[in-house]
């Protein structure tokens, strides 16, 4: 139990000594450089997204593996679409049935017109000669009734042309939904980038939304940092920073300011006195360059740890340790 203690103990004491010489490494650095710039760890960051299978379908093929470097709109992944072609077939099937019967509607409706021009005329005969008394009412009727049942006609016909031509639109809108599932059965890398994850396999059944593969977007690389207020505070957006990788320690990559938060997050738990736990830290995003990072697209990986500097004023020089070898324009 004693011996139990013992290693507890020690093993406290020496994690408190290693966060303590942490705290007093971050503390030597911004003490050492000029005023105005300040200093944070973070890593190499990219936005992952998922590409995920709009509708249900077995993998047909995968055209790509993990790690692939892969450019914005290249197919990724092929779903079975047997079942959707032959709805297709079958939808086009009826779209032309229904073209056929709007056809013979259309005919229907122009023999209609012609008949109530013809009754519309013999009326007009009828009811002059029945004024001058030269027909009978009874034939003058009948007239009319032949009139009205024309004018009934070309309704009936005109009611059913308009009831197949909406039957048209309802076909050629089933007709575009399963070409749009064809279509969405190649699933396509919506961003430049490299292949993170691959989630599926040839032959698996993807539900709809099922994730097929994770891309990491290589065109928008980030570091965040945790400044304290007093440092936070002072920058702006787009206030120009530099990035220090402990793998190329001898690099510095140029980036911009493009978030701070306008939340604390967190209280470091290496300080140790209250006054300073009351400072409490504010998030950073550090954004590399499209173009640079677009330049060397085959050197970017996510991940790598270093050093994060940014300055409140552009007056103010960096450095020459952040000066002398700049990706991009110095090298």
């Amino acid at each position: 139990m004693n011996k139990a203690i013992k290693w507890t103990f020690t093993s406290v004491v020496v994690t408190a000594g290693v966060i303590g010489f942490g705290w007093q490494w971050w503390q030597s650095q911004q003490s050492a450089l000029p005023e105005g710039i300040a200093t944070g760890n973070g890593r190499i960051e990219a936005n992952e997204i998922d590409v995920s299978a709009k509708y249900p379908g077995r993998v047909l093929d995968i055209l790509v593996d993990e790690g692939d470097m892969v450019t914005s709109g290249q197919p990724l992944l092929i779903i079975d679409t047997l079942e959707q072609q032959a709805r297709l077939d079958r939808a086009s099937a009826d779209l032309a049935q229904g073209l056929e019967a709007v056809k013979e509607a259309e005919v229907q409706l122009t023999r209609a017109n012609n008949d109530l021009s013809y009754a519309q005329q013999q009326y007009d005969r009828s009811d002059m000669l029945n004024k001058q008394g030269l027909t009978s009412q009874s034939a003058h009727d009948e007239r009319r009734n032949a009139l009205e049942a024309a004018q009934t006609a070309v309704k009936a016909a005109n009611a059913h042309l308009n009831t197949l031509r909406k039957g048209i639109d309802a076909y050629r809108a089933s007709k575009r939904q399963i070409e749009t599932e064809i279509l969405e059965a190649t699933l396509s890398a919506p961003v430049q980038g490299r292949v993170l994850y691959r989630l599926a396999q040839k032959g698996e059944v993807l539900g709809a939304g099922g994730k097929a593969m994770t891309i990491l977007d290589l065109s928008n690389i980030y570091m965040e940092i945790f400044l304290p207020a007093a440092d936070a505070g002072r920058l702006q957006i787009g206030s120009e920073a530099r990035i220090v990788l402990d793998v190329v320690p001898d690099l510095t990559i140029p980036a911009r300011v493009t978030f701070v938060s306008p939340q604390a997050q967190f209280t470091p738990k290496q300080i140790e006195t209250r006054s300073e736990r009351d400072k409490l830290m504010f998030r950073v995003k550090l954004r590399i360059p499209t173009e640079l990072v677009l330049e060397n697209i085959e050197r970017v990986k996510t991940g790598l740890r270093g050093v994060g500097y940014v300055r409140a004023d552009e007056n103010i020089p960096w450095p020459a340790f952040l000066s002398q070898r700049v990706l991009g324009e110095n090298q």
